[in-house]
């Protein structure tokens, strides 16, 4: 129906129940009261001009009434009692009397009218319309203000295939009671009764400030009912406007390994930020693309977008281009860092003001075999890149390091521990504030275990696990990315910041998360065990023991001490690169990274 046929019908159903209302509540009182019939066509004209008058003024012809709440029914409220009020008045001044009784009578029948037209379509529609039938039996858990719009959404909704029957949650103060019809059956822990007592066929998580903690246990006690689970969104997506309450979606494993996430200091990050050039490495990359996203929200001048390869960088570009059409230019450079004179060049075009190196090699095992590569571009071209940064005149440098620098066992480690010395190097000799940011796995970036793990299920498995005690700290893209960002506002030059990755997680239980949240069972999928490879450990550190610093500078963000900085040995490795045998290399390095330099050096220098 068109808005002026909709509009007419309601201003012509309106005037009929006005005129009936007074009418019938003369004809009610008749026995009781003889009135004049020009006072009740007086007062019957009058209510319904009013009427009219009071309904345009609270905008009951433009509401949407199969959406209509308490303030929708209020407004009807308002507007049939002043315009009963208004007619009391007319009766006052024309006839000195006011129809008190009839006047009443009116009221309750206008009142009870108005509000049945508006709501009558809605309950038939919602009877015979929506095809609940069809419809899976539903628990949403949490019967607070985002569960009940959830409840309202899928009810109301036709192309829902859920329809909500029962609500739980740990308020006790609830439960007994029913909330939109539907009743509170019980706490967290009733799950598994309430989903046989109710024959539940699907369940939805409606707490949207859940912390990760709070969230694994509810998942437990829905997972254990083997029943499919899903979740809205969490608090600070609703906050930025990326979803609404009612997009419910599957449960990820990065909202069960993830943590509460980082509350960032905005004043400090926009001074660093808003209206300066930022330069980002490795702009391709799950970090760099991360970054590059974040960093766009704080209004840059100008956003360097720098890496390798081409089609990364092409797509990092349009993204952004596309989200922010009136944002900041965004600049592509397709460079290599190992080319010193290409960083040089593009640094000093661009003088960026902060700069963000994500570039690097991360993949342990690769590197093991190829441990040459590793040094062209996690050493040699972290040291390209700082000089680069040094010339320019940069005010922030921050460079993503890894957990895997701690005590390494292998060559990706090592040379991120030889890039954090020559970082720390540099801002000893230079005004730019160097920094490193050191963190551990991240949940979904490229070389993720996550990736494999769902590849792996997706071809029947098994799914292959190296140890059945190895074990990581685990974070999301977008929290490390924050890490890095708030960091480079925090810098002073020659830090190492380290968040607080929480616990550790064995890679089996994230194996087997994976597994469940892919709608399969241990029984489906199994687990293989392959043995640890070359260069890997049970276990990763985050700090040195000669790096510790138990204060914090920033909510779950620590500081480690500078330790001792073995320039001359890590240009040493650089110099004989071409020459040294691969284990020799090796040795190398992790004799610099580990500080057992003496016997390493001398292995380098014969």
């Amino acid at each position: 129906m068109s808005y002026r046929n909709r509009v007419a019908l309601l201003i012509l159903a309106d005037s009929l129940i006005v005129v009936c209302s007074i009418f019938a509540g003369r004809f009610i009182l008749d026995t009781y009261i003889t009135f004049e019939d020009t006072a009740i066509l007086t007062s019957s004209i009058t209510l319904l001009v009013f009427h009219h008058v009071f309904a345009s003024w609270y905008k009951l012809y433009m509401k949407a009434w199969e959406y209509a709440s308490v303030n929708e029914l209020l407004a009807i409220f308002k507007s049939v009692t002043l315009s009963i009020v208004a007619t009391a008045i007319v009766q006052e001044v024309v006839f000195h009397n006011i129809l008190i009784r009839i006047l009443l009578v009116t009221w309750l029948l206008h009142l009870f009218f108005i509000i049945g037209s508006r709501l009558s379509w809605r309950l038939f529609r919602d009877t015979y319309f929506e095809g609940k039938k069809d419809k899976k039996r539903t628990l949403i858990v949490g019967a607070g203000a985002a569960g009940v719009m959830v409840a309202r959404q899928l009810s109301k909704s036709r192309d829902s295939e859920l329809n909500p029957v029962i609500f739980i949650d740990d308020d006790t103060k609830k439960h007994h009671l029913q909330v939109m019809g539907l009743p509170v059956a019980g706490t967290i822990k009733d799950i598994h009764r309430c989903v046989a007592s109710y024959k539940v066929e699907h369940i939805v998580i409606a707490i949207p400030s859940l912390s990760t903690k709070r969230l694994n246990e509810i998942y437990l006690e829905c997972s254990a009912t083997q029943i499919k689970t899903q979740m809205i969104p969490k608090i600070e997506d609703l906050m930025m406007g990326k979803v609404s309450v009612n997009h419910v979606r599957d449960v990820k494993v990065e909202d069960l390994l993830g943590r509460d996430p980082i509350e960032l200091d905005m004043e400090s990050i926009s001074e660093s930020i808003t209206g300066e050039t930022i330069l980002v490495t490795g702009a391709g990359g799950s970090i760099g693309s991360e970054i590059c996203r974040q960093v766009t929200k704080f209004s840059p001048k100008k956003l360097v977008l720098l890496g390798h390869g081409e089609n990364s960088i092409y797509t990092i570009e349009m993204e952004l281009r596309n989200k922010y059409p009136n944002g900041p230019e965004f600049v592509t450079e397709i460079a290599d860092i190992q080319d010193k004179d290409k960083m040089v060049s593009v640094f000093g075009k661009h003088k960026p003001n902060v700069v963000y190196h994500a570039a690097a090699h991360k993949h342990v095992p690769l590197m093991e075999r190829n441990p040459e590569e590793a040094v062209k571009n996690n050493v040699i071209g972290t040291k390209n890149v700082a000089e680069a940064a040094d010339l320019a005149g940069v005010n922030t440098f921050v460079m993503v390091s890894s957990d895997k620098a701690v005590n390494p066992t292998n060559v990706m480690g090592a040379t991120k521990k030889a890039a954090e010395m020559i970082v720390q190097y540099m801002g000893t000799i230079s005004q730019t504030k160097f920094v490193a940011v050191r963190f551990g796995n991240v949940l979904g970036s490229r070389g993720s275990v996550i990736p494999l793990f769902k590849k792996q299920i997706a071809q029947g498995g098994p799914v292959t696990v190296t140890h059945p005690d190895m074990i990581r700290y685990f974070m999301t893209i977008p929290e490390a990315s924050r890490l890095v960002i708030q960091a480079g506002s925090l810098a002073r030059g020659g830090e190492i910041f380290v968040l607080d990755m929480g616990e550790p997680v064995k890679i089996v239980d994230l194996a087997k998360n994976v597994i469940k949240l892919s709608g399969y069972t241990e029984e489906d999928i199994e687990i293989k065990y392959t043995g640890i490879r070359p260069g890997e450990k049970l276990f990763e550190e985050l700090l040195n023991s000669d790096e510790v610093h138990d204060k914090q500078v920033y909510p779950k963000i620590y500081i480690g001490k500078t330790a001792n900085l073995y320039i001359n040995e890590i240009q040493d490795v650089i110099s004989n690169l071409a020459s040294l045998p691969t284990d020799q290399l090796r040795d190398s390095l992790l004799g610099i990274a580990n500080h057992n330099v003496k016997v390493k050096h001398e292995v380098v220098s014969s």
